[in-house]
């Protein structure tokens, strides 16, 4: 392997354990304060839903011609724009929603990450990817099986949950890519 290509390595591996750590200790505050971490999960989602509907508009005004579906394009922005609008003023009304919504996520990256272990399987660690995933689906299963009593803790909880779950498995691919440096 050239020395270029085994640099490239090493600073990607570098990078991927940063990173996993970053989401290890991200994971544990969630955990530690849920409340606030559903609250946050909130607000953030609010502004996802802002920017994304500021561009899409600013998209849909610069690429208005005959035939190219703007007045959806424009409908679904400021629908985009008013959804992130009404989180960012009422977090707690919009948590039980984003519960389910994240529950959903949470189910489908889990059956995502099982499929990729299993591509994964001859590889080092390819574990802790199925691991990882068959995780993900069981905190999606058990948001949906909360919902929405328990929506404001839950969510923080489960996210923090998930967060360090990436984390971990993060630093282990991390770690074995740096190992496989060393190898012949």
């Amino acid at each position: 392997m050239e020395s270029e290509t085994r640099k490239e390595i090493r600073e990607g591996a570098a990078w991927s354990i940063a990173l996993g750590v970053l989401l290890i200790i991200l994971g544990l505050i969630a955990i530690a304060v849920p409340f606030f971490a559903s609250l946050a999960t909130g607000v953030f989602f609010g502004w996802l839903l802002i920017v994304g509907g500021v561009i899409q508009a600013f998209y849909a005004l610069r690429q208005n011609r005959p035939g190219n579906f703007f007045g959806f394009k424009l409908l679904f922005s400021i629908l985009a724009i008013i959804a992130g609008i009404l989180l960012i003023a009422d977090p707690l009304a919009g948590v039980a929603s984003l519960t389910l919504i994240i529950g959903i996520y949470f189910f489908l990256d889990g059956i995502f990450r099982v499929i990729l272990a299993f591509q994964l399987k001859p590889s080092a660690n390819w574990g802790w990817v199925l691991f990882n995933g068959i995780l993900m689906i069981i905190l999606g299963i058990l948001i949906w099986s909360q919902w929405p009593f328990s929506a404001v803790w839950v969510l923080g909880l489960l996210v923090g949950i998930g967060l360090l779950m990436s984390g971990i498995a993060t630093v282990v691919l991390g770690a074995a890519a740096r190992a496989s440096l060393s190898e012949p």
